[in-house]
């Protein structure tokens, strides 16, 4: 059993990478990828997620104009290929801005604790 202090620090990391979630996955589809191959390419960065995480996150992107998809038909069974649109490419620079300043800030206010 996880004592009190290591499985609060367990869910605080855990609402660390939802925040953080978003750009990972915006950040491996620069180029068109299904379901299975985005949770490889996550994975073997060590972003792990799961299925439950990441269909609902990529429907909901996709909602948002950040994704588009489509359905293909090669060998084996249909798969529903996700990229970004313009809008996603445009909000993923952003984000990707605003993270870099986030985590410069963020270094700082942990090496003075430090």
């Amino acid at each position: 059993m996880v004592d009190g202090s290591a499985g609060q620090a367990l869910k605080l990391e855990q609402d660390l990478r939802k925040g953080v979630l978003v750009l990972a996955v915006l950040s491996q589809l620069r180029t068109q990828q299904y379901g299975y191959s985005l949770r490889q390419a996550l994975a073997e960065r060590g972003m792990p997620i799961e299925e439950g995480t990441l269909y609902p996150l990529l429907r909901r992107l996709e909602s948002q104009g950040l994704l588009a998809s489509q359905w293909q038909v090669d060998e084996g069974p249909p798969r529903r290929y996700y990229t970004l649109s313009a809008h996603g490419a445009e909000t993923y620079r952003e984000l990707t801005g605003a993270w870099r300043s986030l985590t410069s800030v963020v270094d700082r206010l942990v090496v003075e604790e430090g």
